[in-house]
């Protein structure tokens, strides 16, 4: 989503207009769901997506007339039996879609843009919402949790601020909000090879990551170009170098099961929402033995997922990193559906 944003600001800088497509309510087995957003350009080009298919081709070709008529407007796409056999389509559902014309000059648009991009790595829940009470003449603002609402002015958004999309109507105007940014770092306790495959899936799919080694050549950006933070530091002290919060997931790979043993032990001491650990049953009975003497309670162990990942039967450092990021995305999910 960043990197959408980034596009969208270098675009204005080149004195392009373009248009963010947004797929703002959605219902059935529709593609994809609320929030799911794909930017086209004059020359044609797209990026993002709001699903694939048939929606989006006609979606990216109806955008160009947007760009020709200069004006932002909603579409529903009424995905019933004729209208999917007509789009070629299996899956059903209704789906409302906002073709948000954005001239190059819109300089309050260029702003969130930047404010957006600066700020999108600080572990801060941020929320992006557009005024569309009048489509064609929508206004944008961003929600962060310490500065409060810029761009816009609502008396109290508050209902506005959820983990997923929302519309809402308050006090006579139609608001459409979308998270941009949710807390929660992956704090990955060992650099080799399946962190080195981790790392770029993750950062894919919007999990921020900080890798903590105390070997500089599995800890330093170079190896780690998507990571937002590399620490090199030392097994026995992690709190001298970071701080897990309740909204943190921790993936623990280190070369050793004594270095593992102290990184759990120091870990659930926190209260960080998911710890997983790679590595055998019979090093999870051996560390839980350990873990036991340390006065931990079975209760306390039982927050600890060993073998890490989902069970796809996996081997590679590849293979693993999938099953560990499959796992991530439905702890992740099934959040959103506690706080929901």
């Amino acid at each position: 989503m960043k990197e959408l944003f980034g596009t969208a600001k270098k675009t204005m800088e080149e004195k392009q207009d373009l248009v963010f497509v947004t797929t703002i309510s959605s219902s059935g087995s529709s593609p994809r769901g609320a929030g799911s957003k794909m930017l086209v350009l004059e020359n044609g080009k797209s990026y993002g997506t709001i699903g694939g298919g048939n929606v989006e081709y006609v979606s990216i070709q109806y955008a160009k007339e947007v760009l020709k008529e200069k004006q932002s407007c909603t579409k529903s796409f009424a995905l019933h039996p004729d209208q999917v056999a007509d789009l070629g389509m299996i899956c059903g559902g209704d789906v409302v879609i906002f073709f948000q014309y954005i001239s190059w000059e819109n300089q309050g648009f260029y702003e969130i843009c930047i404010k957006i991009i600066e700020n999108w790595n600080k572990n801060e829940n941020t929320w992006l919402i557009f005024d569309i009470t009048e489509e064609t003449a929508w206004h944008a603002g961003v929600y962060q949790e310490k500065e409060g609402l810029t761009g816009i002015s609502i008396s109290d958004p508050s209902s506005l601020l959820q983990t997923k999309a929302v519309q809402m109507v308050l006090d006579g105007r139609r608001y459409y909000c979308e998270p941009l940014v949710q807390k929660g770092m992956v704090y990955i306790f060992g650099g080799g090879h399946v962190a080195q495959a981790l790392v770029p899936v993750l950062s894919r799919l919007e999990f921020r990551c900080v890798v903590f080694d105390d070997r500089e050549a599995f800890s330093n950006p170079q190896t780690f170009p998507e990571a937002e933070q590399c620490i090199l530091g030392d097994f026995s002290r992690i709190s001298d170098y970071c701080s897990i919060q309740p909204q943190d997931y921790v993936c623990i790979m280190s070369r050793g099961h004594q270095y593992d043993y102290l990184i759990q032990k120091q870990v659930l001491r926190t209260s960080a929402h998911y710890i997983g650990v790679m590595g055998s049953r019979k090093k999870k009975e051996v560390i839980r033995q350990k873990l036991l003497a340390d006065g931990f309670s079975m209760e306390d162990i039982s927050r600890i997922t060993t073998p890490i990942g989902l069970d796809i039967v996996a081997e590679t450092p590849e293979e693993i990193a999938i099953s560990i990021a499959g796992q991530l995305i439905s702890e992740r999910a099934k959040a959103v559906i506690t706080e929901a």
